[in-house]
Order: structure tokens, then sequence, then C-alpha cells
């Protein structure tokens, strides 16, 4: 059995080298703390696996998950650097924070509307495709339409479902209200139609309170769902680029359960664990029924989606500055720098 020197007999340099060694040992195991705002909401699937399986804690993170009512609420901690992480919508509220000089980044893809995925989309009440009052989108004329909130996505959403109908914005009633809220205004005949967002979606057509407007995909690309980084933890180049590497590996896991539409493939069970455990919806069959959202495994964003968003926000003058474009908040370097790690991810639904 080997023993150490006494202190005494042992040169100056091996001491100052064992005394750092004993020093450091603790801060072995130590881990950078990064806060993540979320939703609570299904699209948040990447932050609450990367946490449960331990992926943030491999890249040395320890994220807190910071659940906020509305994604407009974290912009201001964003701007600040009190709040590093962010699931996010692009609404026009955020072009004008940005335009205020609130520095921040589109980093990567958190949920997008696809073909066949169509877990984002607009609703017509049930009773009123029965009576043939709607049949198709020119049927929308005069009907009172909810989107959740002005210069949201799911307006710029209703807009493009009226020009396929042929119809001006002037030719709806526009309202807004939050998507669990829609259920009830439905039920109470408050509202005629309205563009919605999963579980609220599979909940109106289960209660039969609403059909699809059309069996087509009425925004094929929509960016819905975005990661934002504040400016102070981009430049955190290091960390950030490891946050994203365990975000993407959370993004794959999930986009790996998928069947066709649902989530129903391979580790769909797990990952319904996950979701009961993270989000308030606690009700298995519900995720397993409704539309799975997609989110590109190597976090590509749909900026041009973005940018027809803008357009629309612009033509209501609810983002005067015009110079902003959305490409100017888009920096893709991080998922490029996470999947040059990774590998490019080959993940397709099964059916």
């Amino acid at each position: 059995m080997r023993r150490l020197l006494p202190a005494s007999l042992m040169p100056t340099s091996l001491i100052l080298c064992l005394l750092l060694c004993l020093l450091l040992a603790p801060m072995a195991g130590a881990q950078t703390k990064v806060s993540v705002g979320t939703n609570n909401v299904g699209t948040d699937v990447g932050f609450f696996i990367a946490d449960k399986r331990g992926y943030f804690a491999a890249e040395g993170i320890s994220a807190t998950l910071i659940p906020f009512a509305s994604s407009a609420m974290a912009i201001a901690p964003l701007g600040t650097g009190d709040l590093d992480v962010s699931a996010g919508t692009v609404a026009a509220g955020l072009y004008n924070a940005v335009a205020r000089g609130v520095a921040m980044r589109i980093v990567a893809d958190k949920g997008s509307s696809q073909p066949g995925h169509e877990y984002s989309t607009l609703l017509v009440r049930k009773d009123l495709v029965e009576s043939g009052r709607y049949k198709t989108l020119p049927d929308l004329k005069g009907m009172t339409i909810a989107a959740a909130a002005q210069g949201a996505g799911s307006e710029a959403a209703v807009y493009v479902a009226l020009r396929k109908g042929g119809l001006a914005w002037n030719d709806i009633n526009m309202v807004h209200m939050g998507f669990p809220e829609q259920a009830a205004a439905f039920r109470n005949k408050r509202i005629d139609a309205g563009w919605t967002n999963e579980p609220t979606l599979t909940l109106a057509l289960r209660e039969g309170l609403a059909v699809r407007a059309s069996p087509d995909s009425l925004y094929p690309g929509q960016q819905t769902a975005v990661v934002i980084y504040s400016e102070k933890f981009s430049r955190q180049r290091p960390l950030a680029e490891a946050f994203m590497r365990a975000y993407l590996r959370g993004v794959r896991d999930y986009m790996a359960a998928l069947r066709g539409s649902s989530l129903d493939g391979p580790g769909a069970e797990a990952i319904i664990d996950i979701l009961v455990e993270y989000t308030p919806l606690k009700d298995r069959s519900i995720y397993r029924e409704m539309t799975a959202f997609v989110i590109d495994p190597d976090g590509a964003v749909n900026t041009t989606s973005l940018q027809d968003d803008l357009a629309f926000y612009r033509s209501r003058n609810l983002v005067p500055d015009p110079k902003i474009t959305a490409a100017q908040l888009v920096d893709p370097s991080f998922a490029k720098a996470a999947v040059q790690s990774l590998g490019t991810a080959h993940i397709a639904t099964k059916e």
C-alpha cells in the first residue's frame, strides 16, 4: 500500500498541486444554472425531455423551467438578461420590442404546422356545417371568428384562410380569446369559427362542438413556436451551444416517437409520461388522440413563414417600424453548431 509522504517532506510545488486538487474536487460536478421560460404546453417537450432525461445535466447545465402565462410576459426579462432562454411565439409584440431595442434572438424551431400535422387550424361550429350555412372557406363571410390575440400568429393564419376563400379582413368580425376559452364560446354559440390549437382542438372535436374548416392544410409550414435566447445568454457561446445540443436531443426523442400524425410510435408512452408530469394536461388519451405537432430535429426555423406573418402585422399597422425583418431576429448558428456535433437527424415519422 502506497503512503503519501508527510507534508514536511513534500516539495512545495507538490503541496500546492494537492491543495488545488482538493479545492477543485467539489467543483467537478458543478453545473451552470440556466433559466428557461416555458408556456407549460406540449411544444415545450424538447425542454421537458432534456431536463427529465439528463441531457442538460450531461452538458453541465442545471435548467430551471419557469412557466409564463404568455410568451409576451417573457419579453422583458429576456431583454434584461434575467431570463436566459424562452419558449415563444413570433407575434407583433416581439417585433415591436426588438424595434425598441430589446435584444434577443430566435435560435430554433419549437413547433410548426405541417400537412398531416395541423395541430393548429381553423374550426367551424358543427351546427353551422350541419345546417348548410358553412360548406367551404368563402362561407366564412359575415362570421364571428376568434383568434388568440391581436397581432398573434393565429390572426395571421385566419388572414391566410380568408384569402384562400377569396375574402378580405373586413368580411368577418374578429374577436380575441385564449384557445381554452374558444371551446366554451363554441358551446355557447358566441363564435362561429376560431383558429385554435391542441389540445383545445381535439377537445372541441371530441365533444362535437366544431369541425375542421377544411380537409386541407390551411397554412402549411407556419412557424407557430420558437426558442429564443436573450442577447446576454447568446454571448456565452459555449454554454448557449451546449444548451442547444441538449434541447435538440430532446426534440429528436419526441420526433422519433411519432407515428403518422399521432404521438403513437416507439417510445411514445414514455414521452407522454413526461408531458403528463410537466404540463397541466393529465389526460393521457388526449395526447394519444390529438394531432401531433412537429419540430425540426435540426432546429431549422421557417423564416419565410415569419416574414409572411410580419407582412400581415404591417398591413394592420401593428408593427410600425418599416425596417425590421424576420431574418434580423433569426440566428441559426447555434442550431447549426449543435447539428455539427450531434450529426444531421434522419427522422421520418412512422406510418
